[in-house]
């Protein structure tokens, strides 16, 4: 069965006033370019709920480099079989003016963690995303939202967010999906070419085997990768590293 897609804020507000009380509600928020991990976030969210809702939005606002937004992957129309193949009910597709009415002049800003890892070479990205994923979890009213734990940073930010909000809905971890050569599934991963595709995942194997995080900066910048950072923070090694033109995130717990 296809599911609904809703375009309008409008008509969403609509669909959730109609829904019973007692129905739960699941909702996977993405960027579209969805893959395999995408896919188990919304297999998680249908086992564990009654209604799925699918929103793909590329957000501007989390975007501090212009000419990463404009290189961002859109594949809509995969992206809406592979919601179908998985049983979604809902997929919602606003656009900017829709969730900006205000033009971002109101925005989400956390002051500690945020400042670290991604946020410290990023400025304004979690702004971005914490005011998005506010928009979103008001509209959708979820009593469940499923976020992969390859963005650890963001989800660590969203559940505090919400706990400090006094939001009613759960944040549901899920566990990173990896290639079978153990690099973290991405939508950027596309654009690897087929020879950094080849090394990219020494990227996990170097954050797993190093007996430190500046031995695993060490080997993977050995290998001629420019490393953004790599810590180990909070129980977890974190990396960001750039393979040519492709910023790749990875974390493990330690």
């Amino acid at each position: 069965m296809e599911p609904t897609v809703i375009n309008s804020i409008k008509e969403l507000q609509t669909w959730r006033s109609c829904l019973p009380a007692e129905a739960s509600v699941g909702f996977v928020p993405t960027m579209g370019a969805l893959h395999q991990g995408h896919q188990t976030l919304l297999q998680k969210s249908i086992q564990e709920n009654q209604v799925t809702v699918l929103s793909i939005f590329v957000n501007p606002t989390q975007f501090n480099d212009k000419k990463d937004l404009e290189k961002y992957p859109v594949t809509l129309e995969k992206d809406l079989e592979l919601a179908q193949k998985s049983g979604v009910d809902i997929v919602f597709l606003p656009t900017y003016a829709s969730m900006y009415p205000d033009n971002y002049r109101y925005k989400i800003s956390e002051d500690d963690f945020s400042k670290k890892l991604c946020g410290k070479d990023r400025p304004g990205h979690f702004d971005g995303v914490l005011t998005v994923v506010m928009r979103l979890l008001n509209l959708v009213r979820p009593q469940r939202a499923y976020f992969g734990e390859k963005d650890y940073q963001q989800l660590h930010l969203i559940k505090g967010m919400t706990e400090a909000f006094f939001m009613d809905v759960q944040i549901i971890p899920v566990a990173t999906v990896r290639e079978a050569d153990g690099l973290a599934m991405s939508s950027r991963n596309v654009r690897l070419t087929p020879e950094q595709r080849t090394w990219a995942p020494k990227i996990h194997e170097s954050l797993v085997a190093s007996p430190s995080a500046q031995a695993a900066q060490k080997n993977l910048e050995n290998y001629g990768v420019q490393v953004d950072y790599l810590e180990d923070l909070e129980g977890r090694r974190f990396a960001a590293v750039r393979v040519g033109e492709v910023r790749l995130i990875d974390n493990v717990k330690l």
